[in-house]
């Protein structure tokens, strides 16, 4: 999904609780008691995804840098009933089937060059796909002077990654996942600054819908896990952004708009699984991540925050 190579990232595994980022770790604070206002959205309530103002579908066969294995497609991207809930959502679907040069297909949708913002709380209802061995599902984003700017120094902010193979190492493929960020101007022998952490949860987390909530502001970037049922929860991943001044601090690349993206990788370095055949989620030939909503809030009080305005410039 983001061009990263499995280098320099540093894995905390907690039984349900966050282990500590060693980046200068910012104090809790009620967050989500903030002065929020909605100021974007999308319900996927319509017949067909919004491309004229919400999103762009992606599509390509590069790989995402990390050798994946599938080809993104137009035909894999839908909306429509979640067959359990009836809920209407967006619907992103991984095939096991030959495409061009190609093992398998998917689908990855972005607000690029249709929305962008900076700070805020940003919040997913998402039902994920049995990943079982080789399933890559994320909720992201990038900032929005990507392509221009060359990965990773536009910076990216990883809210959803669930798939890896320490959690598949670990028997744990249902309950580990993680939040990132990465960021830097190049690359040194294959190693560039970002931070990692990742969790087990209490519960399983492929069994039905969960909230995923980024709360990103002047001081930290913090992640939560269904905010909605559990309002005390803390943050799965914490990272201080408090020293944009402060030379060679990672703070400077997450002060501008970043863009959402969904996407379903299949195989790949995350997983660790690059051969077709030892994918076993898609034994059915298919497998489907589920978006009931995404939504945006932006405090009422901070006149910087409420600058927010759709990307109208192309990159």
């Amino acid at each position: 999904m983001k061009k990263t190579f499995a280098y320099g990232i540093i894995l905390f595994m907690t039984s349900g609780m966050m282990a500590k980022n060693n980046i200068n770790p910012t104090i809790n604070t009620a967050e989500n008691n903030c002065n929020y206002q909605l100021v974007w959205e999308d319900d996927f309530n319509e017949k067909s995804l919004d491309e004229t103002n919400n999103w762009f579908v992606v599509i390509n066969g590069k790989g995402g840098g990390n050798r994946e294995l599938q080809y993104y497609k137009r035909e894999n991207i839908d909306v429509g009933n979640e067959p359990v809930s009836g809920e209407n959502c967006l619907i992103i679907t991984a095939k096991k089937e030959n495409y061009k040069f190609k093992k398998a297909t998917s689908g990855r949708i972005s607000t690029q060059n249709k929305m962008s913002f900076r700070y805020g709380k940003v919040e997913a209802r998402i039902k994920l796909p049995k990943t079982e061995n080789g399933l890559w599902p994320a909720f992201w984003m990038l900032g929005s002077n990507y392509p221009k700017a060359v990965w990773p120094k536009c910076g990216e902010i990883d809210i959803l990654e669930m798939g890896s193979n320490a959690g598949i190492e670990t028997f744990a493929q249902e309950k580990y996942f993680n939040g990132a960020c990465h960021w830097g101007e190049t690359f040194n022998h294959g190693v560039y600054p970002n931070y990692t952490n990742a969790v087990v949860s209490r519960y399983p987390l492929q069994d039905d819908f969960h909230l995923y909530t980024l709360i990103w502001n002047k001081k930290a970037i913090k992640m939560y896990l269904d905010l909605d049922k559990y309002p005390d929860v803390s943050p799965y991943f914490e990272m201080s952004i408090d020293g944009e001044n402060i030379p060679g601090d990672p703070a400077r690349y997450f002060h501008h708009d970043f863009f959402l993206i969904f996407n379903l990788a299949v195989g790949g370095n995350f997983t660790g699984i690059r051969n077709i055949k030892d994918i076993t989620a898609l034994k059915e030939k298919e497998a489907k991540m589920y978006v009931d909503y995404v939504r945006l809030y932006q405090e009422k009080t901070d006149e910087e925050v409420l600058n927010w305005t759709p990307t109208t410039d192309k990159n």
